[in-house]
């Protein structure tokens, strides 16, 4: 079996573009793949350009081979939208290899190890009308939802200021645990927004609300500083959906700074790397809480790397499929009640209707960016 070509596909996605690879093979055997990040696509595109004339003609089951080309020729190592390029590549490599052999991809890492996987969701930014937010919060709850995620609030008009956004995040917090009291996991997302004091602050005034995690407390650029952050205060730490491989996720686990790693299989350099970045994990005690507020395909690859890993706690999901996805899609992850449930298709157990999404295209927005009162640039 060879490679024989490649389509990009890029949909709109509920205002935003996912971006799809399709790779070919010359027995008509095609595995799909997902780019993990959303903005700079043009720079992922690039990548993907480059990377696909590199395979075609190679053999697509030497999965482990070909990662080591892409990741590591041009002498440079592959950064991060090189590395959300190659997890592309790689999961649909994966995809066929499943397909060929008959068996879901789970099946080819060892067999599973849960019967599902327990997914968590998010509440969503309508916290301005703090009424409506803790009725979503418990109506998820009600439906089966374990585990909710809501992020540290920022105003309206995209101003963050860091001290009240902090202040609002432990008050929000409270009143959620208040609403959906103490069965529901809470998880609570800084998303880099906050520099260390007020992240401290945070981390130490909702310690008795018992949080699930804290995610993204620090900006992912300096993580020494999770040394400190960790030394005071005892509320779980989750990091690593800005990681694009092992040799990021190295310095906050062999340091043990973290105790949940947010792995997105779309950016860090697909399941070939997710597979060793869970293995070194698991030598720390260190679960998996797969991020994935992405498309179908990545829900899979996800899905299949957490049935097959033993130290996982977690995936992330979107409550609600996007309609557009659910249109394209002719095969996806089953959710219900909070979890994901196992797949039985070759494969990914995922496809789309390619002719359908060639008429679709999207342009990829920067993403949204907040402001502090002053109007200086603040991270989102």
């Amino acid at each position: 079996m060879k490679i024989t070509g490649w389509e990009v596909l890029t949909l709109p996605d509920g205002g935003d573009s996912m971006m799809l690879l399709v790779i070919d093979t010359d027995e008509g055997v095609h595995g799909l793949g997902e780019v993990g990040i959303r903005s700079r696509q043009k720079a992922v595109a690039g990548g993907l350009d480059h990377l696909c004339e590199l395979i075609v003609g190679e053999d697509p089951t030497r999965i482990e081979h070909l990662w080591q080309v892409m990741f590591r020729r041009g002498f440079f190592p592959a950064d991060r939208f090189l590395s959300a390029a190659i997890a592309a590549v790689d999961v649909a490599l994966w995809d066929i290899r499943g397909k060929v052999l008959g068996v879901p991809v789970y099946e080819l890492f060892g067999g599973r190890v849960r019967d599902h996987v327990s997914a968590y969701t998010h509440l969503g930014d309508d916290y301005h009308d703090l009424d409506r937010f803790l009725a979503r919060a418990r109506d998820l709850a009600s439906d089966g939802w374990r585990h909710l995620r809501f992020a540290v609030p920022h105003t309206a008009d995209g101003v963050l200021d860091q001290r009240a956004a902090m202040r609002a995040g432990i008050e929000l917090f409270h009143r959620v645990r208040e609403a959906v009291g103490d069965e529901v996991e809470l998880i609570l997302d800084v998303h880099t927004r906050l520099d260390p004091p007020e992240a401290l602050t945070l981390c130490r005034e909702i310690e008795a609300a018992r949080p699930y995690f804290v995610e993204d407390p620090l900006r992912s650029e300096g993580l020494d500083s999770y040394r400190m952050l960790r030394a005071r205060t005892a509320v779980p730490l989750a990091a690593g959906e800005q990681f694009g491989s092992k040799w990021e996720f190295q310095r906050l686990v062999e340091a043990d700074l973290i105790d949940y790693a947010r792995v997105d299989v779309g950016v860090a350099a697909g399941l070939t790397e997710a597979r060793k970045i869970a293995a070194m994990c698991e030598a720390h005690y260190i679960k998996l809480a797969t991020h994935n507020p992405l498309g179908p395909v990545t829900a899979a690859s996800s899905l299949h790397l957490n049935l097959a890993t033993p130290n996982v706690a977690v995936q992330e999901h979107q409550a609600q499929p996007d309609p557009l996805a659910d249109e394209l899609f002719t095969a996806r992850p089953v959710i219900a009640h909070g979890r994901v449930e196992l797949p039985e298709l070759p494969g990914l157990g995922v496809d789309i209707d390619r002719a359908a999404a060639r008429r679709l295209r999207a342009v990829a927005a920067e993403r949204p960016h907040l402001r502090a009162s002053d109007g200086a640039f603040t991270n989102w």
